[in-house]
Parts: structure tokens; sequence; C-alpha cells
């Protein structure tokens, strides 16, 4: 929910079981959110994927994605094809967002934890918005994707340990 401090509309990539969430996932689907089914066959999601954030970008409503897929707090993922292939069809620019998550910050019990005076000090989470980055039709998509890697993970936290560096270079 912390990107809603951004006080920009768009519309969110989510995994089809979230409607299910009550109250969240009605919302989400009436504000026309799109969801992906990421287990078994899904060539007919993905494809519904790529149509739906493409009328949005087109109608000039953002895409919010994560281009991992998924979000881990302390792996470094590689980035999927998905949102670079939005950027460059469309000829728009693709805005790196980098969340720093503090690594304890589901670990609370709030709001009962105000109950014996508040727990402890938590670290704040921190959005830094990255300069955009304009994609044309032949914008090289690998270079991309390692461009945005690098700026999306230069303000984070490094947690791997020295062998998952190793591995990574």
């Amino acid at each position: 929910g912390v990107v809603y401090y951004l006080f920009r509309r768009f519309k969110w990539i989510a995994k089809q079981s979230v409607t299910y969430l009550p109250g969240v996932g009605q919302i989400m689907h009436l504000a026309g959110h799109v969801f992906i089914k990421r287990t078994g066959k899904n060539k007919g999601s993905i494809s519904n994927l790529y149509v739906k954030s493409n009328e949005a970008v087109r109608s000039g409503v953002p895409m919010f994605l994560f281009p991992q897929g998924t979000r881990r707090l302390a792996q470094r993922l590689p980035f999927k094809d998905g949102a670079f292939n939005i950027a460059i069809e469309n000829e728009t620019q693709i805005v790196p967002i980098s969340i720093d998550v503090p690594l304890g910050a589901f670990n609370d019990w709030y709001p009962l934890s105000l109950l014996w005076g508040g727990g402890r000090k938590k670290e704040p989470t921190v959005v830094t918005v990255h300069r955009p980055i304009q994609c044309r039709k032949d914008t090289d998509k690998a270079k991309l994707k390692e461009e945005c890697y690098g700026i999306i993970y230069s303000v984070l936290p490094d947690y791997r340990t020295d062998e998952e560096k190793k591995r990574s270079e």
C-alpha cells in the first residue's frame, strides 16, 4: 500500500487468487486491475495481461508491475520480460521505483503491540522514484532490463550472502 503515497492512478498486475481476499479483491476487480493465473497452463492469462496492460497504457493509465513477477524482501530475482515488452510495444516510459521494506516489517503484532507500549521503534519503508526511461520500438530489451535492475537495486540493501553475490556476477 505504500505506493499509494505516490498519489498517482495506476493499475496493478496481481495473481488471480487476490480476488478472493475480502474487500481488497473486490475493489481491485471493480477498479479493473489485471489478474493473472500463476500456476499451471496460463497462456491465456499471459495474453490477457498484455491485452489489458496495453489498453491501460494507451488510455493514459500507467501499469505498476514488479518486474521480477513477484516480491521477495531479501532476494534479488531476475527480471522477467513482461513490463519491458509492454513499455517497448507502447513506446512509453518506464519509471523504476525502489521500495525498501525493512526485513522485520511484517514481524510486528500491530495493532496489538499498542497495548504494551507500542513495541519497538519501526524502521521506515522508503520509496525511491528514479528518473523515467523512454522506450521505443527499437529499444534493446536486454540492455533496458539490465539498466532498470541496476537502478532499482542501487539504493536497496544487499542481503545476499557472499556465495549468492559470486553466483550473480
